[in-house]
């Protein structure tokens, strides 16, 4: 019988755990099945209608939509006003850059455009035999009904969905798929629809992530979205700092402001979006959500927020450290209690709710997890605080009760989770970028495994909230910019848990699926006993390009692993910076390549002992001598690219001729010591670091 630390995410969805997909060798559902169950089998397939469709979430839905069932022959109709911008047309750039000009003709030769009068339905539509309306147009209640009636009078039994930003499925009388910001490229949706309803499921075998959440007013997005806004307008109308400093400091604490957001996606839109979604809130839980004045205000105006440079005075100011602790205070007092409320009416996973922030609100740490890290009193402490400063939020929606759960599994695994069945164990993360959370979750969830006595393990993205894994979150290198001690002490206890996929367990299976595997988490899949990879997964050491240098042993324990023929090559890939392919990386960078079936079989025979499974390679554990010769066709990098080269061929040849017992230390010294160079600091990660941090 199968045992969970917790409730996987994909069960959200009724498509079980992870494990099961390992043990059935399969997905537990293939696009070409929910599109025939949608849309009809074959040539009876009929068509998606998007309505609203030139609009910036129209738009940008009909292309990622378009895209994704075109080599299904569903057409795509896009229907809207006549007197409405071209915004599909906007979007074919970004299709030829994505896909390239004859697939990008492809799919727009899929999409037919149709116009009406917002009343009757054209008549041509009949024809395209429509199965499945998303509706985008305009947020008002008594239209979205009408424009819901017309449809199932001409189509009694269409399939509507909403991408509504606030109205509950219970005022409109159908279900909820609601596209996350930024629209043209997220990929997630929050769905109010029943566990195994087709839209979920559709978006989900289509590549995307489908979060269900619960039917009440707004969604989990909206409420963090609209509630860091609102916050920063409160405390404009406290103190009269102007929004583009409140950006910089809302940046600081917990990433790019939304004001920012509103002026980027078009600020008379999005105004309007946020007042009502705040509105219908503030109806429903009082004061908490009541939008201020200047909101309402820059509502009815269609008014920007935030000024071009030459607008800002050019004597700026910090705030003391007082200032700044209250500024804190408005903007997470209020945004934790919020984030209790969501939690209180279980609007979602927790899981769910923590990522939301950080992969639609744009925060760089889910909010539960930051709340998880101040525990049950320092978050009481906060609320306190925003309650002294604004005492109407202190009338209700605050449901301190909630913090006492935070000891629970579904509190303290918020990116990583683990099944097993008895033998063979799963451990999974929910996040696409390793920070410290992840770290210490993974421990949490090895030691786990090991408590059940499992010694046999596979590690795995989730199959559902993580597509991809895309390397360190290289905030977390921030204080390393400073201090060399934080950058050894991140270096090496991140290797320390790395370590343990290798140490911990008789054999261990790093399964590498998604879209890409980069920097960290590729690091930390290489310390996995076998490595297992689908064909056209893409592989790759980036670090060079930011630039620092590997600090999960990328700089040796790969080289340990293989022979002497794979090492230029390793090599090659720490220098160059560019990906490989799975199936091109298989017997020098990972163990095994195949199609995704193939791949899921060979894992599981690895992991569980079966005929079939793949030998480990022994990892040396003694010095080894990496030559540098036969790497001067790289091509240029300029001074800071070339600078970072030498000092990772530096780590490579330092770390590996150094014994496996010493190397963790000095791969860990030596990717620390470049963090404070010039050529990092004039990197991507200096310079994101200086727009964060600086105000």
């Amino acid at each position: 019988m199968s045992r969970t630390l917790r409730e996987p995410t994909l069960s959200t969805l009724g498509l079980g755990g992870v494990l099961n997909i390992f043990k059935a060798g399969r997905l537990p559902l293939t696009a070409e099945e929910t599109v025939s169950r949608v849309f009809g089998p074959g040539k009876e397939r009929g068509a998606l209608v998007i309505s609203g469709a030139n609009g910036i979430v129209g738009a940008g839905k009909t292309m990622q939509l378009g895209s994704r069932l075109e080599p299904f022959g569903v057409r795509v109709v896009a229907l809207d006003l006549p007197g409405a911008p071209d915004g599909i047309g906007r979007q074919y750039p970004g299709l030829v850059r994505a896909f390239g000009r004859e697939q990008a003709d492809r799919i727009m030769a899929g999409i037919v455009r149709l116009s009406y009068d917002g009343k009757s339905l054209p008549a041509e539509l009949a024809a395209l035999r429509p199965r499945f309306l998303l509706e985008a147009i305009p947020e008002i209640l008594e239209l979205k009904k009408a424009h819901y009636a017309a449809f199932r009078a001409a189509f009694p039994q269409i399939k509507i969905r909403s991408v509504t930003s606030g109205f509950p499925s219970s005022e409109l009388g159908v279900g909820v798929a609601h596209p996350a910001f930024p629209h043209e490229i997220n990929k997630v949706w929050e769905t109010v629809e029943p566990a195994k309803a087709p839209m979920g499921r559709l978006l989900w075998s289509l590549g995307m992530v489908p979060v269900p959440v619960s039917d009440h007013w707004s969604f989990i997005l909206d409420v963090l979205f609209c509630g860091i806004t609102l916050a920063g307008t409160r405390y404009h109308e406290a103190g009269n700092m102007p929004y583009w400093k409140i950006d910089k400091y809302v940046r600081r604490l917990l990433g790019p402001n939304p004001f920012r957001a509103h002026d980027a996606i078009g600020a008379a839109g999005a105004n309007f979006l946020t007042w009502s979604c705040l509105h219908h809130l503030a109806g429903t839980y009082g004061d908490l959500f009541q939008p201020t004045d200047d909101l309402v205000a820059h509502k009815e105006a269609g008014q920007g927020w935030y000024p071009p440079d030459h607008f800002r005075p050019l004597v700026d100011w910090s705030l003391d450290r007082d200032d700044e602790e209250r500024f804190n205070d408005w903007m997470l007092g209020s945004l934790y209690q919020m984030s209790s409320l969501l939690v209180h009416e279980r609007r979602g996973h927790l899981s769910h709710i923590n990522i939301m922030g950080e992969l639609c609100a744009q925060l760089r740490r889910g909010v539960l997890a930051r709340m998880r890290a101040e525990g049950p009193e320092g978050v009481r402490r906060r609320v306190e605080a925003y309650h002294r400063l604004h005492p109407g939020a202190a009338g209700g929606a605050w449901h301190p009760g909630v913090l006492e759960e935070m000891d629970t599994p579904a509190w303290r695994q918020l990116y990583v989770n683990a099944e097993h069945d008895g033998k063979v164990g799963i451990l999974t993360l929910g996040r696409e970028s390793y920070n410290a959370d992840v770290d210490a979750e993974l421990n949490r969830a090895v030691d786990w495994l090991k408590g059940e006595g499992i010694e046999r393990v596979i590690l795995t993205g989730d199959f559902h909230l993580s597509t991809q894994l895309v390397g360190a979150d290289t905030s977390e290198f921030y204080p390393a910019l400073e201090r060399e001690e934080d950058g050894v002490r991140v270096a090496a206890s991140w290797s320390r848990t790395a370590r343990r996929l290798h140490d911990d367990f008789k054999i261990s299976v790093g399964f590498i699926h998604g879209k890409r595997c980069l920097g960290g988490m590729l690091e930390l899949m290489q310390h996995c006993h076998v490595v297992v990879a689908t064909e056209e997964a893409s592989l790759g050491f980036p670090e060079v390009t930011l630039p620092v240098v590997p600090g999960m042993e990328g700089c040796h324990w790969p080289f340990r692993k293989r022979g002497k023929e794979a090492w230029p090559k390793l090599l090659r890939l720490l220098l160059e910076g560019r990906p490989v392919a799975g199936k091109a990386a298989a017997g020098w960078l990972v163990d095994h390549a195949a199609p995704l079936e193939s791949a899921l079989a060979a894992a599981w025979k690895t992991a569980a002992g079966e005929a079939g499974g793949l030998p480990a390679p022994k990892v040396q554990a003694g010095a080894l001598d990496i030559p540098a010769d036969g790497l001067a066709d790289l091509p240029p990098a300029g001074p800071a690219g070339e600078e970072a080269r030498a000092a990772i061929a530096e780590c490579v040849r330092r770390a590996c001729a150094t014994p496996l017992s010493e190397a963790l230390e000095l791969q860990a010294s030596l990717s620390a010591r470049f963090m404070l160079t010039d050529a990092c600091r004039k990197g991507r990660v200096g310079q994101d670091y200086s727009r964060t941090v600086q105000v």
